[in-house]
């Protein structure tokens, strides 16, 4: 059944916490998401105005053929190196910047996607929403926040059609 909140001549943006949706379907399913399927469904047959895929580069940089690959599907690499810190601590995420974009791309798009389960990201959807613009996301319901869930107007769960969404 169509969903009678999407029509082609709806503005997509999609934004894709590579990291949280990597964790996520390896840790659940011990699969990789297949992340052409993921941007095929977010865009619905509407108008995509931009798709990005926020992704960590680790020390060693073997990730370059998977960023490559996502450049093939249609995505736009956000690249940030892996930091380590003294101790061995390594940190990586990408909240900030892909909020940013999305605040950035609110005045040309009517839907924005969320590829991501982070509540994080609850301020951001309901800014977004506040500005009547239609929020959806997509993950893995068991790693997704609750928060987040809330506060969007249609959540798609990968985990549902794994099939689809992973490989």
């Amino acid at each position: 059944m169509a969903d009678v909140h999407k029509h082609k001549n709806q503005r997509v943006g999609v934004f894709v916490d590579v990291s949280n949706m990597y964790f996520s379907g390896k840790n659940l399913f011990d699969k990789n998401v297949n992340f052409k399927n993921v941007l095929d469904q977010a865009v619905s047959k509407r108008q995509l105005v931009r798709a990005f895929a926020y992704v960590i580069e680790s020390e060693s940089g073997k990730e370059a053929d998977f960023f490559e690959a996502l450049e093939r599907y249609g995505y736009e690499t956000r690249i940030k190196q892996l930091q380590v810190f003294k101790g061995g601590a390594k940190k990586g995420d990408w909240d900030v910047g892909l909020a940013i974009d999305v605040v950035r791309m609110l005045p040309i798009l009517d839907v924005v996607v969320l590829v991501s389960g982070d509540g994080d990201y609850v301020d951001l959807l309901d800014y977004v929403r506040a500005h009547g613009r239609r929020t959806e996301v997509m993950a893995f319901e068991k790693t997704t926040s609750s928060r987040l869930l809330a506060e969007v107007d249609e959540f798609i769960d990968l985990g549902e059609n794994s099939r689809r969404f992973l490989i």
